[in-house]
């Protein structure tokens, strides 16, 4: 699947730690889109990942998938298939639990201003967490993989992180644009 193909409203879907922001920064760039962190969204910045209220989160997502071009990255899957009707192109990543554990310490031992990171917000280990990815992010990767079949549009599968990094190289994506 090429790049272009997707149109100019992509949305990103995958476990937690997959490497979703990452992929939406270096598409945002080479086709010059702008990049939506649906977390950045959901979450008050400056607290340890203290979401805001529904409503308020709602208005934002909904302004967001308003806008005509975008890439757009997060679950948030009570929010989903209003995105989806916007949604020009779909990319879903999949990672195993244990490298989505892995992505998860190295991230919060790694860049503080990493792709999606919550502004005012340093990344620690925190148990809910690694809980999180042991449950509901396990389980969810199910449901990813059927919303990727279930999308008639454009879409793309990168099942691993060999064929992520083949979807960059093809697409001659860079991760060094932040």
């Amino acid at each position: 699947m090429d790049l272009e193909d997707l149109g100019e409203r992509i949305c990103i879907l995958g476990p937690s730690n997959s490497g979703k922001s990452t992929l939406a920064v270096a598409i945002g760039v080479r086709r010059e889109l702008p990049v939506v962190h649906l977390d950045q969204y959901r979450h008050q910045p400056g607290t340890q990942w203290l979401q805001r209220p529904d409503v308020e989160f709602e208005a934002l997502h909904d302004a967001a998938i308003a806008g005509e071009r975008w890439v757009m990255e997060g679950n948030y899957s009570r929010w989903l298939p209003e995105r989806l009707k916007r949604a020009t192109g779909l990319v879903v990543l999949d990672a195993s639990t244990a490298a989505s554990i892995l992505r998860y310490i190295r991230r919060t031992w790694g860049r503080a201003d990493r792709a999606g990171a919550l502004q005012g917000t340093r990344d620690r280990i925190r148990m809910d967490m690694i809980g999180f990815i042991l449950g509901p992010t396990r389980q969810n990767r199910h449901r990813y993989r059927a919303v990727f079949e279930g999308f008639a549009g454009p879409k793309t599968f990168l099942p691993n992180r060999r064929r992520l990094r083949d979807f960059y190289r093809d697409n001659a994506l860079t991760t060094a644009a932040r």
